[in-house]
């Protein structure tokens, strides 16, 4: 028998299954934030639809957004808004807490990593590795902004099935990610696929491990294991709404996207640029946020597309065939998934560029991306600042981000209506 504390049983999965999928991304989190504002508060009150979502995943700045959705499952006046004025009110050296003592202080911490190794050979386990800028800023942020209690009320409620956030475990590179759902059943990967589903109730240090840039934050310890950004494995993660048995999924992506031909002019320029080492590993980090998000999409159409197929060739029932052998085999199901992908309309890199230049007025730099900016710059000059985009925690940026997001979801009005009807 169970006890009474035990959990209560999942409730019937609804159908259509629904997911949405948060993207990695930095500053251009700010994007989602005005994507997110338009679906829930606008969305409703023009169309007479509430959104609902099933499954919530999301990595980096994603995952503190997927834990938002999950904590305020229930709904309220202006959730979306919240979010947009937490972005608004973000001041670039709160978040990069990077001063002229934090400068004259670097040598003693880069001194310090030696004590740190021989911390972690003698057995302890500080809850922070080494990193340049301190997150403490970000974490009161993110203890303040998302009510973590809520997240298992509203999983009881029925109001979500399930809530995943992305994490780069660093010492085997594999992509975990941490799920919180009623059910501790989670479906598994091949080992070959390097990734792992973890039971567990959330927590903001998970939403921190999933947000740890590289170097510039500490990685995060969870456990015993140590974890870095989720974007480094899993940007944007619509595996896991995928295998959780999501066959509706909402993508909401932080990349311009690459057009089916790029100028010579404009490759030229680009490549003149790559003596800067600023524009070339900002060139390089919007490849890997974009490819893996194209290759798990191509991946989804194909599947649809072999569905269709096959119906066409062998008739209706052909995909009941299709699952009845898997089912023998033993092997994975599959199904017809819709998906609706939003993506920023214009190059946030470009638009960052414009900011930095000085085309829509006077930005005033923090005292780290002076520094940065000086450490990195040439002589070649560009109208784009990718990875200063992924940086620019400053309301010049910021703020045209989330109404460019508002924008471009209000623009997929009609295809949003079709995602949320049954």
């Amino acid at each position: 028998m169970s006890s009474a504390t035990s959990e209560p049983s999942p409730p019937t999965p609804r159908e259509p299954r629904r997911a949405i999928v948060l993207s990695g991304g930095g500053a251009r989190g700010a994007y989602e934030a005005g994507v997110l504002r338009f679906l829930l508060d606008d969305f409703p009150k023009r169309t007479g639809i509430e959104p609902q979502f099933d499954i919530v995943c999301g990595t980096s700045v994603g995952a503190i957004h997927a834990c938002y959705l999950a904590g305020t499952a229930e709904g309220g006046a202006n959730r979306g808004q919240k979010l947009v004025d937490i972005w608004r009110e973000l001041k670039v050296d709160e978040v990069f807490h990077f001063t002229p003592a934090s400068i004259i202080s670097l040598p003693r911490r880069l001194l310090g990593v030696r004590r740190l190794a021989e911390q972690l050979r003698a057995g302890q386990r500080p809850d922070r590795l080494f990193g340049l800028l301190d997150t403490a800023p970000l974490e009161r942020l993110v203890l303040d902004a998302i009510p973590w209690q809520n997240i298992r009320r509203n999983l009881r409620a029925g109001l979500i099935d399930a809530v995943c956030v992305a994490a780069t475990q660093i010492a085997t590179g594999r992509a975990v990610v941490f799920i919180e759902q009623l059910s501790n059943e989670v479906p598994g990967w091949q080992a070959e696929t390097n990734i792992r589903m973890q039971p567990i109730r959330l927590m903001p240090v998970h939403a921190m491990a999933s947000a740890a840039i590289p170097m510039l934050f500490p990685a995060v310890r969870v456990g015993s294991r140590y974890y870095a950004d989720g974007g480094l494995r899993l940007n944007t993660p619509l595996s896991p709404a995928v295998r959780l048995g999501a066959n509706r999924v909402l993508v909401i992506g932080l990349s311009h996207g690459v057009r089916p031909t790029v100028s010579e002019a404009l490759a030229q320029q680009r490549t003149a640029g790559f003596g800067n080492p600023m524009f070339l590993f900002g060139k390089v980090l919007n490849a890997l946020m974009l490819s893996p998000l194209d290759a798990d999409l191509a991946r989804l159409h194909f599947i649809n597309e072999i569905i269709d197929n096959g119906e066409e060739a062998f008739g209706p029932d052909f995909l009941d065939q299709l699952n009845t052998a898997a089912s023998r085999r033993e092997t994975r199901a599959v199904q017809r998934i819709t998906d609706l992908t939003i993506r920023p309309s214009t190059d946030l890199g470009m638009l960052a560029g414009s900011l930095v230049s000085g085309e829509h007025g006077k930005l005033e730099l923090s005292a780290f991306h002076r520094l940065f900016m000086k450490a990195f710059s040439s002589d070649q000059g560009s109208q784009e600042a990718d990875l200063l985009s992924y940086l620019l925690f400053d309301e010049n940026f910021t703020a045209p981000l989330a109404e460019l997001g508002h924008a471009d979801a209000m623009a997929r009005e009609e295809e949003l209506v079709a995602f949320f009807t049954d």
